[in-house]
């Protein structure tokens, strides 16, 4: 049986992780300069207070596209960001709930109403 090299994992995944930390750093500072920090979708403000509550969402959801005009980048808020990767995974799963008509309703409470009332009449 393989033993498991615990100091060369530790180190693969701290290397990337840096390398994540990079990148992010990276076309996050870009997007922040060149768009205004207002959420695309909810149009949400915000400040130096509150930035870290703004993500950058990568269009074509392949966080290596990174053009310098930051033409696949988006900013939005985390609840918004959160919402559009769940519709994303929804739609790749082949729908969601909401995505059916609603059905109606199939209680008729008032039904007998026009034969109650006319019993009591007579």
């Amino acid at each position: 049986m393989k033993t498991i090299d615990h100091v060369k994992l530790d180190r693969i995944v701290a290397e990337a992780r840096r390398a994540a930390d990079e990148r992010n750093q990276g076309y996050r500072e870009r997007a922040l300069k060149i768009y205004p920090w207002i959420c695309t979708r909810c149009g949400r403000e915000f400040t130096h207070a509150n930035l870290r509550e703004l993500t950058v969402h990568h269009r074509d959801h392949n966080h290596d596209n990174n053009p310098p005009d930051g033409s696949n980048w988006e900013l939005l808020c985390v609840y918004c960001h959160d919402n559009e990767h769940q519709r994303e995974l929804e739609a790749q799963a082949g729908g969601s709930v909401a995505d059916t008509a609603p059905t109606g309703a199939t209680h008729t409470p008032f039904a007998n109403l026009k034969s109650l009332l006319s019993n009591k009449k007579n």
